[in-house]
């Protein structure tokens, strides 16, 4: 289940995505805009910026813009970065993987076999939604 984290990280960068300015979107039009609470949007910009995914600025007219085009940005890299791996058990996971604790034998074990058909398909729908998918949506609806 995504976190609240998460949610408003995706809310924030679709929006910086279809505001399709260059210059910095202001947090305050941000928080504004999206009913988010500004200290908490804050903290996500900020690890988001260290994840590579925003750009920020200072000043007068400072703010937030994505760091790379928003057709290179994908909703799987964004859950990622907030969330962490996208599996649901550790041994399933690409970039954490862990052997259960409690498994008998992983390579006969049927519920990693349903839990990596769960994780690629998530992945392949995550990994190939980006923010121009959403920027095209919404101008099409």
């Amino acid at each position: 289940m995504l976190t609240q984290r998460s949610r408003y990280a995706l809310r924030a960068l679709i929006f910086i995505a279809r505001s399709g300015s260059i210059a910095p979107v202001p947090i305050s039009v941000i928080s504004a805009d999206q009913k988010l609470p500004r200290k908490f949007l804050e903290i996500i910009l900020l690890d988001l910026k260290n994840g590579g995914l925003v750009e920020s600025y200072r000043g007068k007219s400072g703010g937030y813009r994505l760091a790379k085009p928003a057709s290179q940005i994908s909703f799987g890299e964004i859950i990622r970065l907030i969330e962490g791996p996208l599996a649901l058990v550790p041994c399933v996971s690409v970039s954490a993987y862990q052997r259960c604790a409690d498994c008998f034998e992983e390579t006969t074990c049927v519920i990693r076999k349903i839990m990596l058909t769960v994780r690629d398909n998530t992945a392949a729908i995550l990994d190939n939604t980006t923010l121009a998918d959403l920027s095209i949506e919404r101008a099409a609806a």
